[in-house]
Order: structure tokens, then C-alpha cells, then sequence
């Protein structure tokens, strides 16, 4: 059953018996070897942040300007605020659920599934893990889409650039989906979440020079406009209905909500920690810092976005300022989102592909298709450990992401849809449930009324958000033409 093999580290090793927590570790052993037995785990604050950067700067701030431009100056940047504390504090009670019991020699647990497991028990946790891992499996379509349509914008720009903007440059997205989906065959087939801590930190990277150019460009418009476009309500009822209002408004405090959201990876981050100090007291450090660097970011992409255009922000920041200002300049913007989407692709899979494995493995414990591992020698590395299972199961993964992709290159707003539906149950439900039991804070007593109320106002922001992405998806279906293969 999914409740009962929530997902672990498939290590290569067999799997630790529960006798070995509680017998004395061996005193030559105890340098290599944690508290459960498992290999040492070497994560930092630093490793751990990049982790939660890479999720959460993903093509998502691009939107933001479109975002703020629904809501206006006022409600705009309190909503980015407000959701950038909400994120934290409760990142902050999720931290706390890591270990059962003792928060420094409690038993560990290894995913968001297993906490919920161990603190709430029963059919919560089949609720949580169909959430989760259907949103991994969104996240991994929407960003194929996503990386296809910029690698799709550095090709167009250079076409017009050539032509001199004669030539109309339809271009196909499909071929660019399968570069993509190529790539990340190759990287899903890296064992452990542990060992991506370098594609995290490259992906990190490529996301503030995205981020970065797509601020400075927005600041260069500014200054030829010579003013902040923009007004204090947002995009006013004229142009567009005022049902069309209510519904991009719902649908931009989505986006922002989705902008921040990585509770659904944030325990398999903090497995990769070492201690002491606690694993606890590390991610706090690295939740505060990372909320802190993209809620600076997302404010002055978003804001100098809507500076920039005003009501008609696009809902891509990059695509705003046209193919020649500079050309080359968003040539490297959109490549280091491909580069970013990569990784970020991989942060996010990485859990779904351990539960799959961790699951069969427990299934077909004698099968050596699915356990055993081959030894590959890679000349200046350690060894590289290969898997038959695991090449042929996240291969057909990826296969499947593409296929999918192809045929649904509006995916984006069930995408949408799917991070609405996900947002309040992974992001707040969840983590405040799991604190409220393990700490044992009595029913009705004030902390209990403030927890429930914050959950209850972000299940009406979700169930709004959701409402909005609905209405982009009917309005996409309206003019969707299957296999349309140029743009």
C-alpha cells in the first residue's frame, strides 16, 4: 500500500534493520555511519538552501509582474509579503516533524509521506502521497513545457535578428521537448538525492542570472519610459470584464502562492543533513535565508516588471521586451532557465523516483533486476552505481513527462491547477496537523484557534486560486487544437 512504503533513499546498501538504531554504534564505524545506520549525510545550510532556491526561483517569478499587474501597488507586494512569512512559519513547524518524538535522537524520518506516517497515521497518508507525488508528476510536465518554450525563444530571437524580422519563424516545440526530456534521462539516472547537491547549486545560480537579467531589463524600461507605469487596484475593468478581474485576480494569488511553495520536498532536503547542530535548527537557518533571498528577488522582478509595463505586463517577463532589446542578452536569459529547469527538474523528481524504488524493492525483494547494483569504474570518481531498474523506470518517467508535454503544450494551467489543489494541503494543512500532534497542544486553546485559522484562510485562497486556474484551462480548451505543432 502507498501508506506503508512511503518513500526512502533507495541506497544501495540493504536496508538497516530497526535493532541497529538502538544498538551502541561501534566506535570505528560511528565516523562513517549516522545514528540509523545509513552513511554519513554532509548537508549544510548552504547545500540545503541552494536545494530550496533551485525549487522555488523556478520560471515561476517570471510571472509576477503579470501577477501584481492583476492585483495593482497595494495588493500586489502585502500578498508576496504575506505569502513569504506563511511559507516560512509553517516551513519552520514542518522542520520540527523530521524526528518522531525527541527532536535530537527521535526516530528520523526520511520523507514528507513519513512524517505524516509517524504524527498522523491512518488514510492521511494515502490523502498526502496521491497530492504529492501527482504534483511531482505536474511539476515534471510543466517544466518540460516550460524549457521547450524558452529553448523556443532563443531560436525565434536569433531568426528574427537574422531576417531582420521578415520571416514570421514558426517554430515546432515538440523537437525541443525531446532535447529536453533527453537531458534529464541522462541526469534521473544520479542514485540519491545527496548526490544533485551540485546540480542544485548550478541551477541556483543559472536562476538568479535569469532573475537578475530579467530586473535589469525591466529597471532599462523603466528608465526609458521615464516613469512607473502601473496603478494603485491593478488592471482596470474596461479592457477586460469584471469577471474576467475576479478570475485573474484568484489566479494571481495562485501564482504567487506557487511561486513560494517546496514544503512538498522540504523533509527529503533535510535528509540530506548532517548533525549536530540538530537538523531542525539547520533548515530553519536555511528556510529563513532562502525565504528571505527569493522574497527580495520576486519583489523587485515583480515590481519593477509592473513598473515596466504596467497593465500590460505579459505573463512572461522575458517575452515583454521584444527580440532586438538586446537580443543577446535574453538569449542568455532563457538559457540559464533551461539550465535552471534541469536541475530543478531532478529537485523535484528525485523523491517520487525513490518511493517507486523503495516500493518494488520491498515488493520483489529477491528480484536482481530490481536490486541489484553494478559497479561502474568512472576514471578520476568514485564508482558509479548502476541499476537496471532504475534506468528502465525513470527512463519510461521522462518518456512519459514528454509524451504528455507534447500533446498538452497549454499543460502550464493544469499544471496550474494541480499546485492549487496542492498548495493548501501540503503547504499548511499538513505541517500544522503534524506540529499540533507533536507537540500535543490542547484542542481550542489559543495556539490551536491560531494554527486552524491560518489553515482555514489559505484553503479559501487555494479553493479561489483553483477557481482561476479552471477558468484558464476552459478558455485554453475553447481555441486548443491537438498536435499543433508550430508557433
Amino acid at each position: 500500500m502507498m501508506g506503508e512504503n512511503a518513500a526512502t533513499k533507495n541506497h544501495h546498501h540493504h536496508q538497516v534493520s530497526d535493532l541497529s538504531i538502538e544498538m551502541p554504534p561501534q566506535q570505528g564505524l560511528s565516523k562513517c555511519f549516522d545514528d540509523d545506520g545509513r552513511l554519513k549525510r554532509t548537508g549544510n545550510v548552504w547545500t540545503a538552501s541552494s536545494h530550496i532556491i533551485t525549487a522555488v526561483i523556478g520560471s515561476g517569478v517570471l510571472s509576477l509582474a503579470w501577477a501584481i499587474a492583476q492585483l495593482g501597488w497595494i495588493a500586489g507586494p502585502v500578498m508576496m509579503f504575506l505569502f513569504s512569512f506563511v511559507i516560512y512559519y509553517t516551513s519552520c513547524l514542518l522542520t520540527e516533524c523530521y524526528r518522531s518524538g525527541d527532536p535530537i535522537t527521535g526516530k528520523r524520518n526520511y520523507t514528507y509521506m513519513e512524517a505524516v506516517r509517524s504524527n498522523l497515521g491512518g488514510v492521511k497518508v494515502k490523502i498526502c502521497g496521491t497530492i504529492q507525488y501527482l504534483n511531482l508528476f505536474g511539476v515534471a510536465i510543466g517544466y518540460t513545457i516550460a524549457a521547450s518554450i524558452s529553448m523556443m525563444a532563443i531560436k525565434r530571437s536569433n531568426c528574427f535578428h537574422e531576417s531582420g524580422g521578415k520571416s514570421g519563424c514558426h517554430l515546432s516545440s515538440n523537437p525541443y521537448m525531446i532535447m529536453f526530456g533527453v537531458v534529464e534521462i541522462f541526469f534521473s539516472q544520479i542514485p540519491d538525492f545527496d548526490q544533485i547537491w551540485w546540480l542544485s547549486i548550478v541551477a541556483a545560480v543559472m536562476s538568479f542570472t535569469y532573475s537578475s537579467i530579467g530586473l535589469g531589463l525591466g529597471i532599462a524600461q523603466v528608465a526609458e519610459n521615464g516613469k512607473f507605469m502601473g496603478s494603485l487596484t491593478g488592471i482596470s475593468v474596461g479592457p477586460i470584464t469584471e469577471t474576467q478581474k475576479i478570475w485573474r485576480s484568484f489566479q494571481a494569488l495562485g501564482d504567487i502562492a506557487f511561486a513560494y511553495s517546496y514544503s512538498i520536498i522540504l523533509i527529503e532536503i533535510q535528509d540530506t543533513v548532517k548533525s549536530p547542530p540538530s537538523e531542525g535548527k539547520t533548515m530553519k537557518k536555511a528556510t529563513l535565508l532562502s525565504v528571505i533571498v527569493t522574497t527580495a528577488f520576486y519583489m523587485l522582478c515583480g515590481c519593477m516588471g509592473y513598473a515596466a509595463f504596467g497593465d500590460q505586463a505579459p505573463g512572461n517577463l522575458l517575452t515583454g521586451f521584444g527580440f532586438y532589446n538586446p537580443y543577446w542578452l535574453l538569449d542568455i536569459a532563457n538559457a540559464a532557465i533551461v539550465i535552471h529547469l534541469v536541475g530543478a527538474y531532478q529537485v523535484y523528481c528525485q523523491p517520487l523516483f525513490a518511493f517507486i524504488e523503495k516500493w518494488a524493492s520491498q515488493t520483489w525483494p529477491k528480484s536482481d533486476f530490481i536490486n541489484k547494483n553494478y559497479k561502474v569504474p568512472l576514471p578520476g570518481f568514485r564508482a558509479f552505481n548502476f541499476n537496471l531498474f532504475r534506468l528502465t523506470w525513470r527512463s519510461a518517467f521522462v518518456v512519459v513527462t514528454t509524451v504528455i508535454s507534447m500533446l498538452l503544450p497549454f499543460f502550464n494551467d493544469v499544471v496550474g491547477l494541480l499546485g492549487a489543489l496542492g498548495f493548501w494541503p501540503l503547504t499548511v494543512y499538513f505541517p500544522v496537523e503534524m506540529y499540533i500532534a507533536q507537540k500535543r497542544i490542547p484542542r481550542w486553546s489559543t495556539q490551536w484557534i491560531c494554527l486552524q485559522t491560518l489553515s482555514l484562510a489559505c484553503l479559501i485562497i487555494s479553493v479561489a486560486a483553483a477557481a482561476g486556474s479552471i477558468a484558464g484551462v476552459v478558455l485554453d480548451l475553447k481555441v486548443y487544437k491537438p498536435f499543433k505543432t508550430s508557433y
